[in-house]
Order: C-alpha cells, then structure tokens, then sequence
C-alpha cells in the first residue's frame, strides 16, 4: 500500500474516534448541508451542470407548422395530410440520466490535518453533486465502500432521497478499513444496466483496480474525484512523531526532520497521483484532484465548463 497512509496525534485520534454526529446533532448536520449543497448548485450550477452530461437520446416532444430551414426528414406526413399544410416533428434530449457517486469509506479517508478530513470534504462534494443532478431531474445513488461493498442506494429522485443519502454518509460507520476499489466498481457495472454518469470520490491509495476501471470507463460516463490533504504531499517538521497506517494498524517512529524520510513521505504521494492520473487517462476518463480546505466549487465548476 506504499509508505505511510496516516498520521494522529493524540487530539486527532480523539476527534476522529468522536466525530460522527447522532440525534439532534445529525439532524442539524444534514440541515446544514442541505442548505449549502442547495445554495451552490441553484446559483452556480444551473447551466454548467445541464451543460457538462449529454442525455440518452432525443425523444419526440410536439409538431409545429413547417417553416423555411427545417429539415424536411422531421415533416411528419400524416400529420401535414390532415392539416392541410406542412408540419414537422419536434424532438428534445431525453434529459433524465441516473447518476451513481461512489465514495470511498476506508480508514484512510478520516484522515485531515486541518478543519477538515477528507471524509468531509468527500461528504460535501457528493452533497453538492447530487443536489445538482437532482435540480436536473436526473436519478441518484449512492454506493460506499471499503475492501467491500458496505451501503447500495439504488438512483431515485426527490429530495427525501437526496436527505437520506447525506444522513447515511454522515451517520455510517463502515465496518472494514481496508480499500478494494475494483470490487465497488464491478458491483457498479453488474447492478447498472444503462449508461450513466460515475463518479468515484476516494484518495485512491489503492492498486489493481486499473482493468475493472476500464471497463466501468466504457459503459459508463466515468469522472474521478482524487481527494487528498496537504500534508500527505509535505510531512510537517514537528519532530519525532509516531505515524500509523490507518488501514492495517500497522505504527512506526518517525523523525520528521529527516531528509530521507520527508523524501520517502513525498514520493509515496507523488507515486500514487501518477499512477492514478495514468489509471484515468488509460482509462479514457476525467480525473479531478481537490485538496482538504481547497475551495472544491471552483474545481468542479471549472471542470463543467471545461466539458461544454
């Protein structure tokens, strides 16, 4: 799994192990993120979302009087026969697209060196995509996973869906540490009949997912979300400090002084962001990377616009 995954002090190992809300507190937490997700996507996203994913297909949607320039394949000849004069069909795109977001729920992801882990910067950024999809009419699902497969919601629209959705990221507590992304991705394929849009929100500090990720790439419109905190690129100087793996347990010294270990800590982040960029891009699919505190808003909206 490469060189370290995660690293607690004393205080982080005591936020973390408090950090899911219940009762009230979670009531008020999905409140709250319901109101942000919904403000952003009404004001930001309106266009650049509708814009960004094609639909399935045209659909009949009226006839109108024939006027000069319009393709006469469209003349609808019953229609103009009984009429009495030309008319032609009318189509629109058949707009409803079902939208899965995968999220990582492994161990790794409650990492977070600042006011913010990247399980929450995760949990925001699938708010905020599925209130877009659904102010599109479009259908969501939500898939969590660890080294299996550990909550399905099948895509529905409506915003009782949309809550629930967010309460289960919120509330959920995975029962595994460990990362299999090809197993949530080939659950994905088998339980996905048509073509929809994935995205998969994760570090991606996982291997061997690169042949299952093509073929989801293929059948599916597939968008790569790589989230990751800023002291996984640079480990901080703060002395000899005690590091663990939070997905095998695994704990060892450091001294964070060392140039041989900050170059170690370094390269692993800069090993699994290629690996990942070349798992994408063989892939045929769009990979984004936001970090913790980053202002994810920007990133996204850039990358629909990007897409028009």
């Amino acid at each position: 799994m490469g060189f370290i995954k995660q690293l607690f002090s004393k205080k982080e190992k005591e936020d973390s192990s408090n950090s899911t809300p219940s009762g009230d507190g979670l009531t008020a937490a999905v409140r709250h993120l319901e109101i942000k997700s919904k403000k952003l996507s009404n004001h930001l996203f309106t266009g650049e979302y509708h814009t960004a994913f094609k639909g399935v297909g045209m659909i009949f949607k009226e006839v109108k009087e024939y006027a000069a320039g319009d393709d006469i394949r469209f003349i609808d000849w019953n229609v103009s026969a009984r009429m009495g004069t030309a008319y032609s069909k009318v189509f629109e795109e058949e707009r409803e697209l079902s939208v899965y977001i995968l999220v990582d729920a492994s161990a790794s992801n409650l990492f977070g060196t600042g006011n913010q882990s990247k399980q929450e910067l995760i949990t925001e950024i699938t708010a905020l995509l599925a209130f877009s999809a659904a102010n599109n009419n479009d259908k969501v699902g939500l898939l969590l996973c660890t080294d299996t497969v550990e909550k399905y919601i099948p895509p529905k629209k409506g915003r009782e869906h949309i809550l629930y959705m967010i309460k289960t990221l919120l509330s959920y507590k995975p029962k595994a540490l460990k990362t299999d992304l090809s197993k949530a991705l080939q659950y994905l394929n088998n339980n996905s009949r048509h073509k929809s849009i994935v995205f998969v929100l994760s570090d991606f500090v996982d291997r061997d997912y690169e042949q299952v990720l093509r073929v989801t790439a293929k059948k599916h419109d597939l968008i790569g979300i790589k989230v990751y905190d800023k002291a996984e690129t640079s480990l901080p100087k703060v002395g000899i400090v005690q590091v663990t793996d939070a997905e095998t347990g695994e704990t060892v010294w450091l001294d964070s002084e060392s140039i041989p270990t900050r170059a170690a800590w370094k390269e692993q982040h800069i090993r699994t962001i290629i690996e990942t960029e070349q798992y994408f891009k063989k892939a045929g699919a769009d990979l984004l990377q936001i970090a913790t505190g980053e202002d994810y808003v920007k990133v996204l909206q850039q990358f629909f616009i990007k897409r028009k």
